[in-house]
């Protein structure tokens, strides 16, 4: 098979900042004032990219790569001072206690205000009435109803997953969830409205970045959410017994992050069934997310050509076993689906001849992490006297510690190796070499995560995985970005012809 091949991305830099770690007064990041505030940096410090993590709503352990929708966007990041403008809020609605910890978001405080506020606005917006409004509910029905409904029904159920659910709206028999649409009718349509308004800002906030010269980056899961509308609307596309429960979920076996693996617990795809239909779904999603987002990265990208299926029964990952996944056909498929955008393949982990032969073959580029570059010697992958041009590479991304955190707990050998290959002789050093490491090389694209240019320690990491409790919580702190270094930056960028 000939497999359209994309061109490589230009030689250029760019910083990893999730939105909800923006600041703001409202308890996690929005599309709002500050969100501008980042993309004037981002100019004045030379870069070119944004990278987001991403942007769909989140429920059980507050995970962004666990959405109750594939295609949704997440209501908390509907700036609520951008409704005030419009007239859709008085000051006076929003709540000023939103958490103890300006640098900590408070999920469950969060769930517990936001909304209420938000069906102010609802209720006062007129929205039905606009042109807009009846456009995007006709570009976006093919998931936005689903989504609707999938909310309503939730918050019905005292927000349950959509598993404990009474069996025929489980199973959507045709006459029972007819009514309950009747019924929930209104609650839907707010639903949708928090859409309209999540898009309606994204699309605005995303012209500023690209007017000034910076492309977003988006990131998507491989792998849908069991508790989500793209389960419960299409259950055929998904591995589900007859009592539609999941047979096998997705994972990874014992890796750097884990020794008994990472149990996800997402529903494997049944890719025979996706595969008659020409992946439909999976080209509406493509289509969709490019529309969000000038590079999409596509999370765990070696899950295409061979995943990890683990009985649903087990508690970890330890018994899974690897099959061969649907590789170039989804590949051809996504290729027509996004035309001339880019993607970027994660392609960490188990890598296999197959993966990196897939990825060359789309014109994908690959990543490398500098984090893991030294725990052995120089024939590591990861150090940058390995790379080729067609590449991305992160001091650390989301699942890492900082640099500064992780330099901090090294062992004596890893140390020495470091500032060895670095050549700088203070351990304190390190970070900010790893930084300027990925700036020197031969990669075409270098990321850094916004914490490790502040700095900062594992305080402020955003995820651990198989962990829950304390992720996705970082905040970065009015003030902490200064002009200071943007100027550092801005230098590092045009001494590197970035």
């Amino acid at each position: 098979m000939i497999l359209k091949q994309q061109r490589p991305l230009p030689r250029a830099a760019g910083i990893l900042m999730p939105v909800s770690s923006l600041p703001g007064v409202h308890g996690i990041g929005t599309f709002g004032r500050a969100a501008y505030d980042f993309v004037d940096f981002l100019e004045q410090a030379g870069q070119s990219y944004w990278q987001v993590l991403p942007l769909g709503p989140t429920g059980y352990g507050d995970s962004p790569y666990q959405s109750f929708s594939a295609f949704a966007g997440n209501p908390y990041f509907i700036d609520l001072e951008l409704l005030v403008e419009e007239g859709l809020l008085d000051k006076r609605d929003i709540p000023q206690d939103w958490g103890e910890n300006p640098c900590d978001i408070d999920y469950a405080c969060i769930f517990r205000q936001r909304f209420p506020v938000l069906r102010r606005a609802y209720a006062r917006s007129g929205h039905k009435s606009t042109p807009e409004y009846a456009e995007f509910l006709k570009i976006n029905a093919f998931w936005l109803n689903d989504y609707a409904d999938y909310m309503a029904i939730k918050e019905h159920y005292g927000w349950k997953g959509w598993q404990e659910w009474p069996a025929e709206i489980r199973r959507r028999q045709p006459g029972p969830l007819a009514d309950l649409r009747e019924m929930l009718a209104s609650e839907a349509d707010f639903w949708r409205f928090c859409q309209f308004k999540f898009y309606e800002q994204w699309g605005r906030l995303k012209a500023y970045a690209n007017k000034a010269g910076i492309e977003i980056i988006g990131d998507i899961p491989i792998y849908a959410a069991l508790d989500s509308a793209d389960v419960w609307a299409n259950p055929e596309l998904f591995e589900l017994d007859e009592d539609l429960n999941p047979i096998h979920v997705a994972g990874v076996p014992p890796d750097y992050f884990s020794k008994t693996g990472q149990l996800w617990g997402n529903p494997l795809y049944r890719w025979d069934v996706m595969r008659e239909s020409g992946y439909a779904w999976w080209r509406e999603r493509m289509r969709f997310t490019m529309m969000l987002y000038d590079i999409v990265r596509i999370d765990h990208f070696i899950g295409i050509v061979r995943y990890y299926a683990i009985p649903a029964s087990e508690e970890s990952a330890v018994a899974g076993y690897y099959r061969e996944g649907p590789g170039e056909s989804l590949i051809a498929a996504i290729g027509e689906a996004v035309g001339d955008k880019k993607i970027i393949a994660e392609d960490l982990g188990a890598l296999t001849h197959e993966v990196e032969s897939l990825r060359r073959r789309g014109g994908y580029p690959g990543m490398k992490v500098l984090q893991f570059a030294f725990e052995s010697d120089g024939k590591n992958t990861h150090l940058p006297s390995h790379y080729e041009q067609n590449t991305v590479v992160y001091g650390g991304t989301h699942d890492n510690e900082t640099l500064t955190g992780y330099f901090a707990r090294q062992e004596r050998e890893t140390l020495h190796f470091a500032r060895d290959y670095l050549g700088v002789k203070q351990d304190g050093e390190l970070a900010c070499a790893v930084i300027r490491a990925g700036y020197q090389s031969c990669a075409n694209t270098v990321i850094h995560q916004l914490q490790d240019l502040l700095s900062l320690g594992n305080e402020a990491r955003i995820n651990t995985p198989s962990t829950l409790g304390t992720n996705w919580r970082w905040r970065l702190l009015p003030g902490q970005l200064s002009g200071e270094l943007a100027v550092k930056l801005r230098h590092m960028a045009v001494l590197y012809d970035r």
